[in-house]
Order: C-alpha cells, then sequence, then structure tokens
C-alpha cells in the first residue's frame, strides 16, 4: 500500500516551510505522528499496520460519532487520505496527508483529493458526478450532469479529465451554476422573476454554507414581499460570495478604523475600483444589514424592514460566514454557558464577573512579578528629597540606584516587599479590569460599540474602584522598599508594617491615590483599545505579540501623565525620618514640594514609572486575554476584540477543533474538512445507510 508515483501535486513540505500561523501549520515529526497513528490502526496485514475508514474518519477525527452514521460518507472522507484507494489507510498515507494540511492551498487540495476517486492525479466526470450524486445539496436540487457546464469542463463526450488547478476552477463556478439552475427551475414560464419563498428556498438550499444565522432568518424580510428578479438574485449570492472582500472595502473606506460607521456613498467610491462589486450588491448589503438590525435577538417586536444609512464592521461581522481558518484554535478547555445572548439571567453575569476576576487576578499577578525590580527603583527615586536630609542625595539615577540596591542588599533585595504586592495586586488588577469589562458592556450599543467618552469613563470607574486595594498594598509596600536604605539590623517585615498603620493609617494617601489611580485608567483602557484595533490584522484578528505591544504603548502616556500625583502619593505614604519635610494631605505636599524641590520633583521617577507601569501593563493584558481565548467560556455576552472565534460554526460537526493526538498539520483537519462544507456547500448525508441500526435510504442532514 504505497503512495502512487503521479501523486506528484501532493506537496510535502520540510517543517522549516510551514511555520504556525493562523493560516497553516508546522509539521509533526514523524516519531510522534507514527505514535499516534499506531494508537488508532486497528488491522495488521503482512507485518504492517492499516486504519480502516472508520479508524480515521470515527476514532480519529472523531466525525460521524452518531451510531447510525452514513457509511458512504465515512468511505468519502476516508478516501481523502486514502490514495492507493483500497479502502485503508498506511503510515506513509497517513503522514503525506498531514504533510498536504500543512499546505498554504490545503483547502483545494483537500477537496480534490475527495473528488479523485482512482487516485491518479486527475478527476475525471465519472469521479465528479458519483461525489456530487453524494451531497445532500444534489438530492434536494439535482444538477443536470449533461447539460452545458458539464461538457465544457469534461467535454461532449465527457472523457477529458481535470488536473488540480483546472479542478480548482471548476469547484468555483459549479455552485454559481447550481444557483442558476435552481432559478430556472422555479420559474418555468422563463420571465425573470421568482416567489419570495422560492428565493428563500434555493438560498437555503445552494447557498447554505454562506448564510449566517441572521441571514438565513431574514430572506424573506429582505425582499419586503415583491418578487425577485434575476439581477437582484445574482447580486445577493454574488454579495455572500464576497464578504471578506467588502470588508476590505470597508477597512479602505474607514481607514482601518473598525467602529467607524459609513454611508452607503462612502462605501461606492472605496469600491469603485473592484470591478467585483456593484451598486446594485451594495443597496442589498444595507437592506440586508437593515434588515437584521430590526429582526435581531434584542428586539421582542418585528419591525417592517429598512434599509440603513450608515454600517460598521460589525454588521458586516453578522452576515458574513465565518472562516474555517478561524476554527484552528488552541484551547484548554471551551465550556457554553447558555445557549444564545437571551439567556443570559443575572446569575450568568455574575459568574461571567467572577470568571474574569479570576483570570484577572493570575494577570496582575504575573505582570507585577515580572516589572517588581522597575518598581523599586521608582520608588526609591522618588523618595529621594534633595536638601532635607542632610544634603545626601543616595542615587545619581535609576541605574545607579539599580546597582546600590545590588551590590548592598542582593538580587533579593530587587524583590524587597513582593509578598505584599502580589497579595494585593492580584484582587486590584482583576476588578480593574472586571469593572472596566462590566462598564464597557453596559455602555456599549447593540453591536458591540462604544464612544470614546464611555472608554474613558468605563477606565475611570475601574481606576476607582481598585483604591480599595491598591492604597493599602501600595503604603505596605514602599515602607518596605525604602525599609534597605536605612542601616538597621533589624529587618522589617509586612506584618509589622500593617499593625503600626492600624486600618485607618492603610488608607493615608488615598485622595492622592485616586488622584493617580483615575487619569490613568481612564487614560489607559481607552489608548490600549484602539491601539489593539490598529495593530490587528484584516481580520481584526490580534497576534498575542500585538497585545503585548499594544498594552506597552498605552501603558507611556497613561503612566507619564500622572507621575506627580504618584510622587505626591509616594511622599504621603512614607515616614519622613529625622530632618525630612514632613506633609498632612495633598495640597500641603504639593506646595512644600514645589517650594522646596521645584517643579522638577513632581516628575522624578518618571522613567522608572514608564519602564514599569508599560512592561506590566503589557504583560498583565496579553496574560488576560490570552487566559479568555485558552480557558474559553462563552457566556452569551462580549468577548475580547481580537479573539479568534466568536461566531458558531456552521460545519461539519461543529463540535471541538481536535483532540490532543491532532498534531501537527491534524490541528486543521477538522476545521479543513468543515471548510469543504462551509466554502463549496459539498454537505455530504451524516445519518443513514450505514449502521445496522439506521433507517434504509434516510439522508437527514447535518
Amino acid at each position: 500500500m504505497h503512495i502512487p508515483d503521479t501523486l506528484n501535486w501532493i506537496p510535502a513540505p520540510p517543517a522549516a516551510q510551514c511555520q504556525e500561523t493562523p493560516s497553516f501549520l508546522k509539521r509533526a515529526g514523524t516519531d510522534k505522528l507514527r505514535e499516534v497513528f499506531l494508537k488508532y490502526a486497528s488491522l495488521q496485514r503482512d507485518e504492517e499496520q492499516y486504519m480502516t475508514s472508520e479508524d480515521f474518519v470515527r476514532r480519529f477525527l472523531g466525525l460521524f460519532s452518531e451510531a447510525a452514521f452514513n457509511d458512504d460518507s465515512v468511505r468519502l472522507l476516508a478516501g481523502i487520505a486514502d490514495t492507493s484507494k483500497d479502502g485503508l489507510i498506511s503510515f506513509s498515507e497517513f503522514q503525506a496527508f498531514e504533510g498536504l494540511l500543512c499546505t498554504p492551498d490545503a483547502l483545494y487540495r483537500t477537496a480534490f483529493q475527495l473528488f479523485d476517486r482512482q487516485g491518479n492525479g486527475n478527476v475525471s466526470y465519472a469521479d465528479f458526478a458519483d461525489v456530487v450524486q453524494k451531497t445532500e445539496l444534489h438530492s434536494k436540487i439535482p444538477f443536470s450532469l449533461d447539460g452545458p457546464f458539464i461538457k465544457r469542463y469534461f467535454g461532449d463526450k465527457k472523457q477529458r479529465l481535470i488536473n488540480y488547478a483546472e479542478f480548482t476552477q471548476l469547484l468555483h463556478d459549479f455552485h454559481e451554476e447550481h444557483a442558476m439552475e435552481a432559478f430556472r427551475s422555479k420559474d418555468p414560464a422563463g420571465t425573470g422573476f421568482i416567489s419570495p419563498l422560492d428565493f428563500q428556498d434555493i438560498i437555503v438550499k445552494v447557498k447554505r454554507h454562506l448564510l449566517t444565522p441572521d441571514v438565513k432568518d431574514n430572506l424573506v424580510a429582505v425582499t419586503e414581499g415583491h418578487k425577485v428578479s434575476f439581477p437582484y438574485f445574482i447580486a445577493f449570492t454574488s454579495l455572500l460570495n464576497n464578504m471578506e472582500l467588502i470588508k476590505q472595502v470597508y477597512l479602505q473606506a474607514t481607514q482601518g478604523n473598525r467602529s467607524e460607521p459609513v454611508t452607503k456613498d462612502q462605501l461606492l467610491y472605496a469600491a469603485q475600483t473592484m470591478s467585483q462589486i456593484t451598486p446594485l450588491e451594495i443597496d442589498i448589503l444595507f437592506q440586508l444589514t437593515g434588515t437584521v438590525q430590526q429582526t435581531g435577538w434584542w428586539k421582542r417586536k418585528k419591525r417592517k424592514a429598512a434599509t440603513r444609512s450608515r454600517i460598521d464592521y460589525s454588521d458586516l461581522s453578522n452576515i458574513a460566514p465565518e472562516h474555517y481558518t478561524k476554527h484552528i484554535t488552541h484551547r484548554l478547555a471551551e465550556i457554553k454557558a447558555v445557549e444564545s445572548p437571551a439567556d443570559r439571567s443575572a446569575f450568568i453575569q455574575v459568574l461571567e464577573s467572577s470568571y474574569r476576576f479570576t483570570l484577572g487576578s493570575f494577570a496582575g499577578a504575573v505582570g507585577a512579578t515580572v516589572v517588581y525590580p522597575i518598581d523599586l527603583v521608582k520608588t526609591r527615586m522618588q523618595n529621594q528629597r534633595a536638601g532635607s536630609y542632610i544634603g545626601e542625595v543616595a542615587y545619581r539615577n535609576s541605574w545607579d540606584c539599580f546597582k546600590k540596591v545590588i551590590r548592598h542588599e542582593g538580587a533579593l533585595g530587587l524583590y524587597r516587599g513582593l509578598l505584599p504586592q502580589l497579595m494585593g495586586v492580584a484582587p486590584e488588577k482583576a476588578i480593574k479590569l472586571t469593572v472596566n469589562d462590566l462598564v464597557r458592556d453596559k455602555l456599549s450599543d447593540k453591536r458591540g460599540n462604544i464612544p470614546v467618552w464611555s472608554e474613558i469613563l468605563a477606565g475611570g470607574c475601574a481606576g476607582a474602584s481598585q483604591v480599595v486595594f491598591t492604597n493599602p498594598l501600595e503604603i505596605v509596600k514602599i515602607r518596605l522598599q525604602v525599609a534597605g536604605e536605612i542601616a538597621s539590623g533589624n529587618k522589617i517585615r509586612a506584618w509589622s508594617v500593617v499593625r503600626e498603620l492600624g486600618l485607618f493609617g492603610l488608607y493615608k494617601g488615598a485622595r492622592a491615590c485616586l488622584l493617580r489611580d483615575v487619569p490613568f485608567s481612564a487614560i489607559y483602557f481607552p489608548t490600549y483599545a484602539h491601539t489593539k484595533a490598529m495593530m490587528a490584522d484584516k481580520n481584526g484578528y490580534n497576534h498575542p505579540l500585538t497585545l503585548l505591544a499594544a498594552g506597552a504603548i498605552a501603558g507611556v502616556p497613561a503612566a507619564s501623565l500622572v507621575t506627580p500625583a504618584d510622587v505626591i502619593k509616594t511622599r504621603l505614604q512614607v515616614v519622613a525620618r529625622s530632618g525630612q519635610t514632613t506633609y498632612t494631605g495633598v495640597w500641603d505636599a504639593t506646595k512644600k514640594i514645589m517650594a522646596e524641590e521645584g517643579p522638577r520633583a513632581f516628575w522624578k521617577g518618571t522613567a522608572a514609572r514608564v519602564f514599569r507601569s508599560s512592561p506590566q501593563f503589557g504583560v498583565t493584558l496579553v496574560t488576560y486575554e490570552l487566559m479568555q481565548r485558552l480557558f474559553y467560556v462563552d457566556f452569551g455576552g462580549t468577548q475580547p476584540r481580537g479573539s479568534e472565534s466568536h461566531k458558531p460554526a456552521n460545519t461539519l460537526e461543529s463540535a471541538g477543533s481536535g483532540t490532543q493526538d491532532h498534531i501537527g498539520g491534524y490541528k486543521a483537519a477538522v476545521p479543513l474538512l468543515a471548510g469543504v462544507e462551509s466554502k463549496f456547500g459539498l454537505y455530504l448525508p451524516r445519518f443513514g445507510r450505514g449502521a445496522a441500526t439506521a433507517t434504509p435510504g434516510a439522508t437527514t442532514g447535518s
């Protein structure tokens, strides 16, 4: 059982040429792949192990798990990897298909192997007809396999063989021809019109793979009860085919801003260089988005369809089919808490806040640990007072401070006070992130858009809420950090500082803390959200590195602009030594610092503060968002923008995207097979003719 020499169209690229990106994956190692193969191979012949069709499709890929599965469909899918077409899959075939799944055009190559029934690198008329006749679409709306379209590709005698490159065009044209043939069948008199119900019937059956739930539910409403003309029908199907292109036109019109509404004229102007998009398609787009908006789940009463005057990116996402590559996700857990947003109860919302709080705690602890040495240097620089303590200046600059701490206190001295910091920073960052998300959710419109003033308000609320945790941990941390400056044999511990201060003493300087934290968050979170959106790719996806960069960039203006408040807070919370100036409050500290040290004193430690806050929040935010991706829970609310996949799959079996045994290219196996359905409409029956418990002849679809 070997791979025929004629299969030169199956590439086996080396791992170095197959980097792991949202589009294609890195090859798996041979030894690991063989281990996985042997785990599922149930048949031994001539001292070689083989997978059967059921081993590959049902046990390994996890598809067609029902007892009454369709045996023909299972054999067809297994035939994609079974290039020798003997009903068994050898390890060499298993490995070759893994390599194919890593190629950039894996979706088309997978579809090609589905139709290459003889395994000779070509598709004959018999091969094509055999597969098409087994699809659900053909059973509902039969396609003429003896018509002019077929003869143009396979010749009048249907003896011409189609190679891979030609097959890709055939597959592209096939569904458009099928749609036109369906229109003609509904218009036997040749009037050029069909009824709204016939229009719905054709679109649901022929273009099922391009329909989102919102579009499917509004196919009749969008016609407003009028008959559908052939030009309108063609424009509608073309619009569904070109939604990704429409998104690019929108981004061109808004210069990459996904929340800016655009008018029909603006979109037409941006689309004028693209001949694929016609004014009629733009008219339908605005009409369709208006209908979907009017009859959305958040409306209790349906209204007459109305054309929107402006649309934004979220409108396009609601009617655009999900791209199959977005299912190639890497999640450690995936939970669906509610079936739909309408099921969000108060209890579910509390669970959502608890979930965010937990992830925020972990993210905050990670961020604080990474940058704590910089924070210690910043605190000591800010506490250094010129002329108030026998004229002594301990540190010339931040780098000098860093070196002296290492010299006199050792490397662990850089982490003095870390434990109380972690005890406080976990709930502090958690409540800040949770409150910001909560207020943003409440102030966002139905499409998830939020005005800038609301972003600033949400950030300010987050900053205010954190002070209940921030102030106590800051005052304890600061006193521990400056304790190392005093040559004393007594080691100061966090608990002794807490006992000395008491409950009310822990909130000394709270006004200054509010003065710092409220504007910091009001600046930081809106800046982060907009920077993140600017750094997203053309599909709106944010790579972890762009999340880290956005978090770090947003921290620069936020941290630097509130440094004066941070200096005042530090002076109020540190115990003044003999001879040093004391302060009674925010205003008193402001006047005395200005009089004794000048305006430059308010900006002490700015560099250290920026170098601490900027990377800290970058690490915190990237950890927070990646944790939400890895431990995904759908509460029916909003998810972080830039994540991989939020829309429900309308594909093969929208159950998980793989197991731990799906390594290398096989991480994409289930999503790609689903893509063969969702992109090309090649739905195969899941139930019926295969198992003993099946009902003969049943072809119930998925």
